[in-house]
């Protein structure tokens, strides 16, 4: 079976920050017609069958009604037979149901958060994630015809997946030597107390942030790093940074629009697997990447470290290059 799957996440792109800043609204009818492309070009590369998750926004069921319609649809699309409740935890389990399901390569049309998600119960399943929501620095701006070819290709077998994917970093968070969450690009620790709408975005609130990538052309808390170290996806470290101390200040886009001037300190970097440990003096939550998640209490114990751990990513370029190297697009 030459089989792919699509997650497609209908609450990407509309939490707080479209009221609190000026980011993009992707709606979810442009997330039914990038589906469809990505169906089409996998059905000409090669691919026999489509696993869909199902969501609220019926956007997997759109998508076949509109290729039955057009009379273009000519291979298996199957939407999970899951039920669903309309958060994180349909993500998580559609990834784990895929994979049961024995799919060669992972579609994610979401934003940091929902890539985020599927990193949590992905093993090594390839991954492309395809940006559709407001925080993308882990998924890329990708047309779905090219990812449905790139899909097709992994798909199919017709190159190595060790030449075209590479095992993404993750930084990993700990309470008591117990692994608890992951984040794949930044984890920021926040005196804000509750989850609220999740979204994090008062700097005022902010102590250090931790990221496995970093640059000052991304869009979020890990520039906060990146406006003074850049930190490449591909790179064996991390870094940190303490914000609202130092005698440095900087101007970073912390969200769409939004340019924010913010003292730190230098930022340090961090190897592989090295240990951040801290004793909180007071109540707070982490925030991993631009989500509220995970709280924390006075004099618990909390470690945190980056990994390469992390998902497998098809690099969308290098995978087509192989193909065409290999013949495969000649008919």
């Amino acid at each position: 079976m030459k089989a792919i799957g699509i997650i497609a996440n209908p609450a990407s792109g509309k939490d707080i920050r479209r009221l609190v800043s000026h980011a993009t609204v992707v709606d979810n009818n442009e997330k039914v017609n990038i589906v469809k492309r990505i169906i089409l070009s996998a059905q000409g590369c090669g691919v026999d069958r489509v696993f869909i998750m199902p969501d609220t926004f019926l956007i997997g069921y759109k998508a076949i009604e509109d290729l039955k319609i057009s009379k273009e649809l000519k291979i298996d699309v199957e939407i999970l037979n899951m039920k669903i409740k309309g958060n994180v935890m349909d993500t998580i389990r559609a990834t784990k149901i895929m994979e049961e399901k024995g799919v060669k390569c992972l579609v994610v049309l979401g934003g940091d958060g929902t890539n985020r998600a599927v990193a949590k119960s992905i093993t090594t399943t390839p991954l492309i994630g395809v940006s559709t929501g407001t925080n993308n620095v882990y998924p890329e701006m990708l047309e779905g015809t090219v990812v449905g070819m790139a899909a097709g290709v992994v798909a199919t077998g017709a190159c190595s997946i060790d030449q075209g994917c590479k095992r993404d970093k993750r930084i990993e968070i700990f309470k008591d030597g117990q692994l608890i969450d992951i984040a794949l690009v930044d984890c920021v620790i926040s005196r804000q107390k509750y989850v609220g709408s999740k979204a994090i975005w008062n700097i005022k609130d902010i102590d250090m942030v931790i990221v496995s990538r970093a640059h000052p052309a991304s869009i979020g808390f890990s520039t906060i790093v990146g406006t003074s170290l850049i930190v490449g996806k591909d790179d064996d470290f991390g870094a940190l940074i303490h914000v609202n101390s130092g005698n440095k200040k900087v101007r970073a886009p912390i969200a769409a629009g939004t340019i924010e001037e913010i003292r730190v300190d230098e930022p340090r970097i961090l190897k592989l697997d090295e240990a951040v440990c801290f004793k909180p003096t007071y109540n707070g939550i982490m925030a991993l990447d631009g989500e509220r998640e995970v709280p924390f209490k006075v004099g618990e114990n909390i470690e945190i470290k980056i990994t390469s751990h992390g998902p497998y990513r098809v690099i969308v370029d290098r995978i087509l290059e192989l193909a065409q190297k290999n013949g495969f697009f000649e008919t």
